[in-house]
Order: structure tokens, then C-alpha cells, then sequence
């Protein structure tokens, strides 16, 4: 796909996502924001301390940008695709917990 192409499905985008994710540090540091990031925002409605927005931001966003700047040395899925990109964060997430992970980033090309 060239960089003018926009993907038009979540289904289409995900693969890309995951090869966008293909060293293990950067996904570690995408869970740990993504866990950040929830315990956060489940705290923000809990006390309503709108406070918080931006330290679920930084939660969330600050690892996931490391692994991709420093890490695996590609531009966040999040500028093109924000909403995709979050939703891929937690999706990645729950394919790691339930033991599904090795066998999307397989058929999406990457070995893990």
C-alpha cells in the first residue's frame, strides 16, 4: 500500500497494525499503556476528576510513541488512524491475554 492509500476497513487495517508491532518490547510497552491508560480512565469516572484526561492521555500514548520512536523505529499507527489505532491497541491486548497473538501476527506475517 502506498503512503497516498488509506486503509477503508478495520479488518484490512489490523493486519498492518500488528506488522507495525513486530518486536516484543514495543508490544510490551503498548499493554503497559493500554493498562495504564484504563485504570485511569475507570478512575477519572469513578471520582469524575476530569483532571485526570490528560494523564490518561500521557498513560496511554507516552509508551505505545516510545517503542514506536525508539523501539521499532516506525511512525505510530495513531496519526493516520486514530481511532483504528486505539482500538488495535486493545484489541492486541486481549489477543495477547487470551493466548491468540502468535497465530494473528502469523498470518499477518510477522514471527514472533
Amino acid at each position: 500500500m502506498s503512503n497516498s492509500e488509506r486503509y477503508t476497513t478495520y479488518k484490512d487495517f489490523f493486519p498492518y497494525y500488528l506488522r507495525e508491532h513486530s518486536k516484543k518490547r514495543t508490544r510490551l510497552l503498548h499493554y503497559l499503556g493500554t493498562g495504564a491508560s484504563n485504570i485511569l480512565l475507570i478512575t477519572l469516572i469513578v471520582t469524575q476528576n476530569y483532571l485526570l484526561i490528560p494523564l490518561v492521555l500521557l498513560a496511554g500514548y507516552g509508551p505505545a510513541w516510545v517503542g514506536h520512536f525508539f523501539v521499532e523505529h516506525n511512525k505510530p499507527a495513531t496519526f493516520k488512524y486514530p481511532l483504528w489505532s486505539l482500538l488495535g491497541d486493545h484489541h492486541m491486548t486481549y489477543l495477547m491475554l487470551t493466548g491468540k497473538l502468535k497465530d494473528k501476527m502469523s498470518k499477518a506475517g510477522v514471527d514472533i
